[in-house]
């Protein structure tokens, strides 16, 4: 019988290991977003900074293992057999949810993720011994379940998002108008203070909350609790001290110690003790299973209060998860997702929004639009003129091909990023409060972009989308957490050793298949073939750069064009669906081109308005020929989705008579801009009069079949829809070879002059 439960200990190893991955991934971007977005240092050094911090975090953790083994449940009430199955139902669950959250690039909190997985797996167990039981009710289900600590984390929850977010905006609001956009010079005579404060903080967040799980806190926590005062005064003394030092001699900015120590200090205080969630309950099940095997008794009959003592220190596992933790910050490219999530939406500048709006973004902002206009009837002008005095930007002059070197905000919000959260969680660590870091790292940098005015009139309702989309997947973490577990204890209890197999092969499936989606969707995006705005100062750069773009719309156009005639000929509604579905990807992404025109048009030079005028109509065209192309598409799927009648044979052999002349047509254009070679296209232009006659064709042979033998309205507007938007995609094609066709002509005639 024990084997069965060596089988599972190598499977909890195996899972905390694959959770420190995923963990990892996700957490990265509690402490990295700061100065990743500044670009304060090199990423080299940071990561440098940031793995020195988790490695020490996680070697010298050993206090914080509590809440895996008691913090939740109550072990006593739970025998070892029943231990051991809420403890594989929490990891398997653990790695599932996080691996997909780093899929889909959201931030979450593995603190609560971990918190409501006990949660659910305890209170499945509970129920099952109660539902045994012919003496307890549900009423007795308080004696298995620290009520109190779970509402006091989801207390916690709530009021550190609320709160991060607040004074995160205030304190950057405040130290805004204090050094404006413009700081260099102040903090010539401030920036000592600036930076002592701010080291301040960092340090006394690192003593009370880095430390605070170490094994040798204990032997310092008599000169730290009740002495508070004195270590802030003599840190701001030293720190000041340091920070004119480091002025003078370095000649640099003290902003860059200040989010160097930032980084460290979130980096320690996430790794010491954050490590709970991803080996807390391995390191909890490899107790128990000690305490088993030397007890003699059997596994349903051992209680295991035994977990409610003091953890002992694993010098040796905390040195290997730190290890793998450390790995896994350098190679995990999941981690950059997420944490690309974070900056985009904090970032100063514009750019393509990863959200769309929703009803609570557009309400959001609209509400804020009203109250702002309000205060400025409050408000004298003169007071709100000096306020936007303070907030004016710097304009940045860098060439075109090094834009993308700007960062996503200045180093005076990264430090007070990382000062306002270390305060934040240092204060919440003192007064015993569970928090997440992930929740208070995010939301204060929420805040600080709210108050740096990065959220304006072009850009809120898709940052504040963003922001909703966030919280909603915070709290959806909770509920899937607590689900998700508890269903695996029950299954897990029912079937043993076959279904902890059959999870393990799931655990496996969905790892692979997300590695798979996000390494289709990092080629797709690397894939993406948006116009270099820098090289594109002439006619015959737009050319040079779009012509691959266009041979791939044109390619797909005559590859869903062909599936729908198909499909509906086979009246097939799933392969109708997904071919919309292909066409609504390839219509967004001719949209994202064309929201791409204000930022290339400024991007070039004076001489260079011939190219944009260019531009913008090939853009133009494009987008006729997927919204056509969309239409056809949708008004298919829509037709046999009301399950309406099939069309007509002889409307299905006109459509793929239709269909195999535009064929010829798309693989000779497809052909010709993949070459980049245009001479053929004054014959493709010739024959442009003739694929329009046939159409009309069809329209007459319809209007015939309507007079004498058709009985179906439905058949003849969903066809009729369909040639004439035919007509409307070749009419489209047809100008955008003349488009080209103008400038290959042009571009001979020069060269027969010269």
């Amino acid at each position: 019988m024990g084997d069965i439960y060596i089988l599972m200990l190598v499977a909890l190893t195996v899972l905390a290991v694959i959770d420190l991955v995923v963990g990892v991934s996700n957490d990265a971007v509690n402490f990295l977003n700061s100065a990743i977005g500044s670009k304060a240092v090199s990423i080299r050094t940071l990561m440098i900074v940031a793995s020195i911090g988790i490695f020490f975090g996680a070697v010298f953790s050993s206090g914080m293992m509590e809440v895996a083994r008691k913090g939740i449940f109550v072990p006593s009430q739970f025998y070892f057999n029943e231990i051991m199955i809420i403890f594989m139902a929490v990891m398997i669950t653990d790695v599932i949810l996080l691996d997909l959250f780093n899929t889909l690039g959201m931030p979450t909190s593995t603190t609560v993720s971990i918190v409501f997985e006990l949660l659910g797996a305890a209170v499945a167990m509970a129920l099952i011994k109660i539902g045994g039981s012919d003496t307890e009710t549900m009423a007795n289900l308080g004696k298995y379940i620290n009520s109190e600590s779970a509402l006091l984390i989801i207390s916690g929850i709530l009021l550190s998002v609320v709160i991060a977010f607040t004074v995160g905006a205030i304190v950057q609001y405040f130290t805004r108008l204090i050094f404006t956009f413009h700081y260099e010079k102040r903090m010539k005579y401030f920036g000592a203070i600036f930076g002592g404060l701010a080291l301040t903080a960092i340090t006394y967040f690192i003593f009370m909350k880095g430390l605070g799980g170490t094994p040798f806190y204990d032997d310092i926590k008599h000169l730290l609790v009740g002495n508070e005062f004195i270590i802030i005064g003599i840190s701001f003394v030293f720190w000041l001290i340091v920070s004119q030092l480091f002025s003078i001699l370095f000649k640099k900015n003290i902003l860059v110690l200040v989010i160097l120590v930032g980084t460290f200090g979130l980096a320690l205080a996430f790794a010491g003790n954050d490590l709970v969630n991803f080996i807390g309950v391995p390191m909890a099940a490899l107790h128990s299973y000690r305490a088993w095997s030397v007890s003699g008794i059997e596994a349903t009959e051992l209680s295991m209060g035994v977990l409610a003592q003091k953890v002992p220190t694993e010098s040796l596992l905390l040195f290997i998860a730190g290890a793998i933790m450390v790995v896994t910050l350098w190679l995990s490219k999941k981690a950059r997702s997420v944490t690309e999530t974070e900056i985009g939406l904090a970032r100063q500048g514009d750019g393509h929004e990863k959200f769309q709006p929703n009803f609570f973004s557009r309400l959001i902002v609209r509400g804020s639009v009203n109250i702002s206009q309000a205060f400025k009837f409050i408000i004298p002008n003169s007071v709100v003129d000096k306020i936007d005095q303070q907030f004016q930007k710097p304009v940045v002059t860098l060439p075109k091909d090094k834009e993308y070197e700007l960062p996503a905000f200045d180093m005076i919000r990264a430090s007070v990023n990382l000062m306002v959260a270390g305060i934040l969680i240092s204060i919440a660590t003192s007064f015993k409060l569970p928090l997440s870091t992930t929740y208070v790292t995010f939301m204060v940098a929420m805040g600080t972009s709210l108050a740096d005015r990065a959220w304006d009139r072009e850009s809120a309702v898709y940052r504040v989308a963003g922001v909703v989309n966030v919280i909603l997947g915070w709290f959806s973490t909770a509920i899937i957490a607590f689900l998700a577990s508890a269903t695996f204890a029950y299954l897990i209890y029912l079937g043993g050793g076959i279904v902890i197999a059959l999870s393990l092969i799931l655990v496996g499936f969905l790892l692979v298949r997300g590695y798979l989606v996000h390494s289709r969707k990092l080629k797709e995006k690397n894939k993406k073939r948006y116009m270099k705005r820098a090289e594109l100062i002439t006619i015959s750069g737009v050319i040079e750069e779009s012509s691959g773009h266009i041979s791939e719309v044109i390619k797909r156009v005559n590859k869903l064009y062909t599936s729908v005639v198909d499909d509906l000929a086979s009246h097939d509604l799933n392969k109708l669906a997904k071919t919309e579905k292909h066409v609504k990807k390839l219509n967004k992404e001719v949209n994202e081109l064309k929201e791409d025109v204000f930022y290339f048009i400024k991007s070039l030079d004076d001489a260079s308005v011939k190219a944009s005028r260019f531009y913008i109509l090939v853009l133009g065209y494009l987008q006729d020929v997927t919204q056509s192309i969309e239409y056809i598409s949708s008004s298919s799927f829509r037709h046999v989705n009301n399950h309406h009648k099939n069309l007509k044979k002889s409307q299905i052999n006109d459509l793929k008579s239709i269909n195999e002349k535009l064929k010829e047509l798309f693989d000779q254009i497809e052909i010709d801009f993949s070459e980049k070679s245009f001479q053929d296209l004054s014959r493709i232009l010739e024959e442009k009069q003739e694929l329009l006659n046939h159409v009309s064709e069809s329209i007459d042979n319809q209007i015939g079949r309507i007079r004498t033998e058709e009985t179906s309205p439905k058949n003849t507007t969903l066809y009729f829809g369909i040639l004439l938007e035919t007509k409307d995609l070749i009419s489209a094609l047809m100008n955008l070879l003349q488009l080209y066709h103008e400038f290959y002509v042009l571009e001979k005639k020069k060269l027969g002059n010269n």
